[in-house]
């Protein structure tokens, strides 16, 4: 029988990629839903390719040009918009597997919903897990939903992990986990040589392909600061037990190690399409169209501590984690918005980590028990982050 896939954030790398998996294995899967912000003309050439029932965009205008497009094509995909639509749709018991790929605190509530209902979930949300991870996690196990991470770097410590370790106390010999990071395009730089980069150059990853948030959020090493939380909650491990190694060449996506001194790590070529396949056919293996790693032409893989003093994201990520409650939301929306201010040309490299430090030092962290906390934390530092940037531009 074939599983209804739902594909949040289709026009961005990792729904391109989704599709490309799924292209490839028609037997085994059909698309239900395709969603995205704005992007409707590329939706639309998604929607005409692959016949989803519903395609969803945030707006009432983006989705009138999408249905005008679409009956252009002559496609029969019926196209809503808006949160409560999508999640309403996502609820439908219709629908096998959500893969939650859309950017940022965005992301939150349609994941949940997945989660709610008892889905197969396939998270590149990190965010979403950041902002609210006990809700989360919480919801999973009431639900029994399953959620397979597709981040390389959990996809790879959750294929290194011992079958049942979920299910098991006791962390069934797991000392401690690795993620690796690429170090991002700065990787060696100091403070003074990255306050006049630009954009461009933050967004020009050296082994990724990425959008322009994530990119950025891999310059700073913030991304990897948003992992090793997101690890914390989906492994059940305190950030203590979570390190981060620099590995330039990307091809050692992560490592477990254990009491015994082994560790087991995942590698394979740079590409997305290796963690979304393992997650959409596990516990079974797909085609992901990747071609095979070669370990005979590698050469060499390099590793090495990351720099904290000129990457202070991820000493401030380590922080968050440990103080709990609603400080690892606070952390992220004020990453959300020094991002775009960056992007924005309204504040320099550089002081994306100063806004996210100045705001956690000041704002007064408080416990998470709902959803409507979460938001609640979320709205208000986005207010106190946007104020602190135009403090800054003056």
């Amino acid at each position: 029988m074939l599983q209804s896939v739902a594909v949040l954030g289709s026009t961005g790398s990792i729904g391109a990629s989704t599709l490309d998996v799924i292209g490839r294995n028609r037997s085994k899967f059909k698309l239900a839903v395709l969603c995205c912000d704005s992007n409707y003309k590329l939706l639309a050439q998604q929607c005409d390719v692959y016949k989803p029932l519903f395609a969803v965009v945030t707006q009432k205008e983006t989705a009138q040009k999408l249905s005008d497009m679409l009956k252009h094509l002559q496609c029969s995909t019926e196209v809503v918009f808006g949160v409560e639509q999508l999640c309403t749709i996502l609820g439908d018991p219709g629908i096998d597997i959500v893969v939650a790929a859309i950017v940022g605190g965005a992301g939150l509530r349609p994941t949940l919903t997945a989660i709610q209902s008892g889905k197969k979930v396939l998270l590149a949300n990190k965010e979403s897990l950041v902002m609210a991870g006990p809700v989360m996690m919480s919801a999973a196990t009431k639900s029994n939903a399953t959620i397979l991470p597709i981040d390389s770097e959990h996809n790879a410590i959750f294929q290194c992990l011992p079958l049942d370790y979920s299910k098991k106390k006791g962390g069934m010999g797991v000392l401690k986990l690795s993620l690796s990071a690429s170090g991002g395009p700065f990787r060696g730089w100091n403070l003074h040589e990255m306050q006049a980069v630009s954009p461009f150059q933050a967004c020009a990853h050296p082994n990724w392909k990425m959008g322009k948030k994530v990119s950025v959020d891999s310059a700073t090493l913030m991304n990897k600061g948003l992992e090793v939380i997101e690890a914390s909650f989906l492994f059940d491990l305190p950030t203590d037990c979570i390190d981060v190694v620099l590995h330039p060449q990307s091809i050692l996506h992560s490592s477990v190690h254990f009491v015994d001194g082994s560790v087991l790590a995942q590698l394979g070529n740079p590409d997305m399409r290796v963690p979304i396949a393992h997650a959409l056919g596990w516990p079974e293996r797909i085609e992901s169209g990747v071609e095979p790693l070669d370990m005979r032409t590698i050469g060499k893989l390099e590793f090495s501590q990351p720099d904290e003093y000129n990457f202070p994201c991820l000493r401030l990520a380590y922080e968050a984690s440990r103080i709990g409650g609603d400080a690892p939301t606070v952390l992220n929306a004020a990453n959300e918005v020094a991002v775009a201010a960056f992007l924005d040309l309204r504040i320099s490299f550089t002081q994306i980590p100063e806004i996210v430090e100045y705001l956690m030092n000041t704002y007064n962290f408080s416990k998470l028990q709902s959803l409507e906390a979460v938001e609640g934390t979320d709205i208000k530092v986005r207010n106190l982050g946007e104020a602190r940037v135009r403090k800054i531009e003056s």
